[in-house]
């Protein structure tokens, strides 16, 4: 057989992955849908950038996140053995130019690449890049939000294939129950999850409650981000670490000291991401108090990973620190959440990072790395949500509620 290798390209927005249907003057699979693909003699990781903004011109708009192993798909009809090399990509926008080779396209959930009529193997090459159960048990780049969308991602995509193929609940309970407990310390990933699951009862049913759950996500996450720009509009703000329900709302602030929230950093990104329409200054995480204490700094704004019950905070290391710093100023201090965020369990559950990112030398000493740390909620000024804002009893009163979701197995 002929042996050509090509390039499969997802665009992912809000959950969806792009589909083009291809064009009458293509030399195979005329009228079939397929991803962004062409071939890729060479190098396989250009290749796939350039098929994107010759097909989308949405390259300037993408973000890479991953490529999967290739693998082989015969045609004996057409004597060819294709090498597909899949690819992930983040895209911030739908907003496609089409080219000669695609005659229409859509934005889809990608289980519906099982009901078409689609180019051989698409769904496997979109297998070989989707999230699954490690891929969000590991992923320390992204923040609790983000991870929780996945988890459900993984869960619809399940749900989607044992619906075409006649599966069944159980199977899909176990996944998430697995899915549930991959991040303890990030409840909304739980309480996300258990909401897909709660009244369900088939496969299908499992499918359309995770497409509308992941549609939830994005919209209550922009309204606490929208209610968070009405606290913050022309203040000079103070945070650390990285979340993006602040982020957004971070926009609208005078001027912003953000605390490079070693040891990875991620408060710099923040920095230098807002640097061209914000008044940034960037400082190390020891030098919060003295801000507090120096500079005329009118709120402290923060993300969190989970609320407890009590209205406690859990979020990345530091944030203690500075409600403690803030209160001693008289400095307010908004937490800025979805209310998925609250926890229904009493106790938090906290995560570590690797020792060896404090310290890596040869004396016989322990090093400390942890992740988050817990904010009474005497420091905590409000809970600004896609409710509004809210105080510590409120909280409760959603924390029974999302406790009432986590009982759907039984």
């Amino acid at each position: 057989m002929d042996e050509t290798h090509v390039v499969t390209c997802f665009l992912r927005n809000r959950g969806d992955v792009l589909l083009l249907r291809r064009s009458e003057q293509v030399g195979s699979y005329a009228g079939k849908w397929g991803g962004v693909a062409g071939h890729a003699e060479g190098d396989p990781d250009s290749l796939a950038r350039e098929e994107i903004e010759e097909e989308t011109g949405l390259l300037d708009d993408c973000t890479f996140v991953r490529a999967g192993d290739p693998f082989d798909v015969e045609d004996k009809a057409l004597g060819k053995r294709w090498i597909v090399h899949p690819y992930l990509f983040d895209c911030a926008t739908r907003a496609v130019e089409l080219d000669w080779e695609t005659t229409d396209s859509e934005w889809i959930p990608p289980t519906e690449i099982l009901r078409r009529e689609t180019v051989p193997d698409l769904w496997t090459s979109y297998e070989r890049v989707a999230p699954n159960i490690e891929s969000v048990a590991g992923d320390t780049e992204h923040g609790s939000a983000s991870v929780s969308v996945r988890a459900l991602e993984t869960l619809r995509d399940r749900a989607g294939l044992l619906a075409v193929r006649s599966g069944d609940w159980d199977e899909l309970a176990e996944l998430a129950t697995e899915l549930r407990s991959a991040r303890p310390s990030m409840a909304v990933l739980e309480n996300r999850i258990n909401r897909a699951m709660t009244g369900t009862d088939s496969p299908a049913t499992v499918e359309q409650s995770t497409i509308d759950g992941i549609d939830r996500a994005y919209r209550i996450d922009e309204e606490a981000t929208e209610n968070a720009r009405e606290k913050i509009d022309g203040s000079t703000v103070l945070t650390l670490s990285r979340s993006g329900t602040v982020l957004d709302a971070l926009r609208v602030a005078k001027r912003v000291f953000v605390a490079e929230s070693r040891p990875a950093r991620e408060g710099v990104g923040v920095a230098e991401e807002l640097a061209d329409g914000t008044d940034m200054t960037v400082h190390t995480d020891a030098a919060m108090a003295h801000v507090l204490a120096t500079e005329d700094v009118d709120c402290v704004v923060v993300g969190a990973d989970a609320v407890l019950p009590n209205g406690n905070v859990v979020n990345k290391t530091g944030t203690r620190l500075a409600a403690v710093a803030a209160n001693r100023e008289d400095v307010p201090v908004f937490v800025v959440t979805a209310t998925d965020k609250v926890q229904f369990r009493d106790e938090p559950a906290l995560e570590s990072g690797d020792p060896a990112a404090v310290y890596d030398g040869g004396a016989n000493l322990l090093a400390l790395n942890p992740t988050f740390d817990v904010t009474p909620a005497e420091f905590v000024t409000g809970y600004v949500t896609e409710r509004g804002a809210l105080g510590s009893a409120e909280v409760w009163d959603v924390s029974e509620k999302l406790r009432e979701l986590s009982r759907w197995r039984s």
